[in-house]
Parts: C-alpha cells; structure tokens; sequence
C-alpha cells in the first residue's frame, strides 16, 4: 500500500464544499494487479453476466479486506466523518462493454440518486447530513469518460431542496461531472451527493471497488455481525472498523477511549465531525 503524502485540512475543505475528492495513484501498481487478480477469481464464481455488484466483498479475498484501514486514507476519512467509525459497505462494481443497454439482472446502470434507506435519511432545512461516505477505488483504465464512469453532481450536498430536473442517466444534467482515473486511482465522496452510474458503452470493462465507513451506530450494508475469519488475527483498528468494540450494544453510541483507537488520527474540529465523534 502507498504511503500519500495528504493535506488533510485542505482534502477536508474541498470535500465539504465539492462533495468529493479525486486523488492519484492510492495504489501501487503491484496492488492494483493483485486486486485485479482477485476480482477475476470473484467474477469466475459468479453466473455470467454484463454486469456484476458484489456485497461484502472483503469476505470474499484478504486483498480487498487490505483497503479497510488504507494508512493513509483512513486517516482522512477519520478526519470526514469522525473516529467512532465502523466498515459500512464494500461493493465490488464490474460493468462489461454494453452498447446496446442490454437490460441485465444486476442493472448495468443506475440513475440520479443519493445513496440510503428508504424512507430517506431525514432532511433538516431541506439538507440531508453525511451519514457515510464511501472510498472509490478504481480498478480499469477510466481514464476517458463514457466507460461506465461514476456521474456526480458537485456541491449538490449543500443545495437544500436539490434534485435533478430528471433522473435518466442518459440525459445530461446540468453541472454534472464523470469521475475518470486510471487504475490505483480513488474517489471519496458522501451518500448525500447525487451520483449515478452511467451505462458502458466504450470496449472498456468498468471495474470499481467500493469501501465505504459509517458511524459505529449505524447498521452495516455487509454484514449483521463481522465472522470469526474476518476478525482473526485483526489489530485493535481493524477490530474497531469491523465493529468488535464491545458486548454491550449501548458503547457503539457511547464508546470509550479504549474502544476507538481511530481517535490517534483525530485532527480535531471540523464541519460534520461533531455528530459522528464523542
């Protein structure tokens, strides 16, 4: 994993006006091919398809597992979202060459949308808060948009009121913006940011992973509770972020010191971080 040399004050700044952050090269070249690896072996287990969403996909190989606590970009989200976080989300997105929109059992596309429950998260002056964001690592040459690109809309976090004039993908929106990177590439960006994920066209297979935090108590996308092989041998980290903390459900709004060892990276202050850190 590559050591990134972060302005995390200004990475913060930018992320709470834009609603996202694009930063170069989070992966090694040798990480990304065994990511890749790894993404094959996963693909090959699964029925045929143009398009693949895999939940929960650090339970599926170590390496994905390895992007939990990225050294440096852990310590960022820390700093987006607080220290008393867990693991929400890793989805495995692979999208192959469709340019015919061929209709497929997982959707090869997802409209406008803001990602969380449904009802929604709750609206105060029309703003729904951060209530997880999610890293993007990407995994295929993207670096050209119109090859299953991730649309956004930024600073459309901080619009009270704020939906697309439609929510077709396939019609541009006005300010929107596809993410382009190259492999070993992330994106970070909140699920109150509207986002969608357009359809492949190009002769290009899209392949993005998807590790996502949240507060300790929020209930996690992957799992009701983390298997006795993904704790194995964990650090006292990497139990915090699989939500290991403690028998006694009240601590996962309340925890104490001992029980969040992510506070070592807590630059203090901040926009959001005073509803998700104790």
């Amino acid at each position: 994993m590559i050591e990134m040399n972060l302005d995390i004050p200004a990475l913060m700044k930018q992320f709470h006006g834009e609603g996202y952050l694009l930063l170069r090269g989070a992966l090694s070249e040798s990480k990304v091919t065994e990511l890749n690896a790894a993404i094959d072996r996963i693909v090959a287990e699964e029925p045929e398809s143009l398009a693949y969403n895999v939940y929960h996909s650090v339970e599926r190989d170590p390496s994905i597992m390895s992007l939990i606590d990225h050294p440096s970009l852990l310590p960022l989200m820390v700093n987006l979202i607080g220290y008393n976080i867990q693991l929400h989300i890793s989805h495995l997105t692979v999208r192959k060459p469709n340019p015919d929109d061929v209709k497929t059992a997982t959707n090869s596309f997802i409209n406008w949308h803001q990602d969380g429950p449904h009802p929604h998260f709750p609206k105060i002056g029309g703003l729904t808060a951060p209530y997880y964001v999610k890293i993007c690592y990407i995994m295929s040459d993207m670096s050209e948009p119109d090859r299953g690109n991730t649309k956004i809309i930024p600073g459309s976090h901080r619009k009270a009121g704020f939906q697309p004039v439609q929510t077709d993908v396939n019609v541009p929106v006005e300010g929107e913006l596809q993410i382009c990177g190259k492999p070993g590439d992330v994106f970070i960006f909140p699920q109150n940011l509207w986002h969608a994920g357009s359809p492949n066209r190009s002769a290009f297979t899209r392949r993005q992973l998807f590790i996502g935090y949240s507060p300790l108590w929020i209930r996690p996308i992957d799992y009701h509770q983390a298997s006795p092989a993904l704790l194995e041998g964990a650090d006292p980290i990497r139990r915090q972020l699989l939500g290991a903390i403690s028998d006694n459900c009240f601590k996962y709004y309340v925890p104490e010191a001992a029980m969040v060892p992510l506070k070592q990276y807590w630059l203090g202050g901040g926009e959001s971080q005073t509803a998700y850190a104790h």
